[in-house]
């Protein structure tokens, strides 16, 4: 594990703040864990939502790159979602488990980085998607 002090790294604050840990990263990968409480925004019926997985698995990308421009002493990137596609649900985690996430960077096309997303639920793939996140452009 890297940190559990994710906040730096990200521009979302409770209460939706959908990742625990960062648990790996390099310059095209970042992995984390999170455990979705009761009083979570998305706790659907006792289960986190399809929304909830979308935003777990933006805010993975997000932490992997304001990690990596933190260490290059810049500040952290915002970005939004932009696109989704084939997102895929096998099913939904229920409240109080945890689950692993990894993005992998598929490329960057001007503003855009695009990822694949998986999340793992002990060793069973529960969703998966590909994204395209607009990255801010830094102001100088």
């Amino acid at each position: 594990m890297i940190t559990k002090d994710i906040l730096p790294f990200i521009p979302q604050r409770a209460p939706f703040v959908m990742i625990d840990a960062l648990l790996y990263v390099d310059d095209t990968t970042a992995r984390t864990s999170f455990k979705a409480k009761a009083d979570n925004v998305f706790n659907e019926d006792g289960f986190l939502a399809e929304a909830g997985l979308l935003e777990n698995i933006a805010q993975t990308a997000a932490v992997g790159a304001g990690y990596n421009a933190l260490k290059q002493g810049k500040p952290a990137p915002l970005g939004y979602i932009a696109a989704v596609k084939n997102f895929e649900v096998f099913s939904l985690p229920a409240i109080n488990s945890e689950f692993i996430t990894e993005i992998v960077t598929t490329g960057h096309v001007m503003n855009m980085q695009l990822i694949s997303g998986k999340i793992v639920l002990k060793e069973e793939l529960i969703a998966q998607c590909e994204m395209r996140i607009f990255i801010e452009p830094e102001v100088s």
